[in-house]
């Protein structure tokens, strides 16, 4: 077998692609007594770079509030970018909606966490996700959309 036709799977490189936190209602907000509730939202997204070369990015983003006002906002997007040849068609999907995504979240993770706390709050610790009931979620929803057109 030739080594043009072997699969191939490479981390180029990992980064923290953007940060940004907003303090909105500082600082009167934070002499509230009050404890704010936290909301997190989490996205994957992925895009060829280059011929066999991809960017697979995972956007968090974390706000807290006190009853309608916001105490904060930070989104993180920590970014990766990865070779990838010789895979059939159908494996593509599951590596860049799981296998990439599992490789940027730890680090997806500590950038949050410090972002935050480096803004004077506790740290917010995102929980271990798991990226293929996620993408098998996605592909189910992807699925059901397109028989209801």
């Amino acid at each position: 077998m030739s080594e043009e036709a072997q699969p191939m799977f490479q981390i180029q490189r990992l980064y923290l692609k953007e940060a940004s936190l907003e303090q909105p209602n500082s600082p009167a907000i934070l002499l509230s007594p009050e404890q704010p509730s936290v909301d997190i939202q989490l996205a994957v997204s992925a895009e060829a770079a280059a011929e066999g070369v991809y960017e697979v990015c995972v956007t968090a983003t974390v706000q807290t509030k006190i009853g309608d006002k916001t105490v904060f906002l930070a989104e993180c997007k920590q970014a990766g970018i990865f070779e990838i040849r010789n895979l059939p068609p159908e494996q593509m999907g599951p590596i860049m909606g799981i296998a990439c995504p599992q490789i940027v979240y730890p680090y997806l993770r500590g950038n949050v966490a410090d972002l935050i706390t480096r803004a004077g709050f506790p740290p917010v610790h995102l929980t271990e996700i798991n990226f293929q009931a996620m993408y098998e979620q996605q592909q189910a929803q992807a699925a059901a959309q397109s028989t209801l057109q």
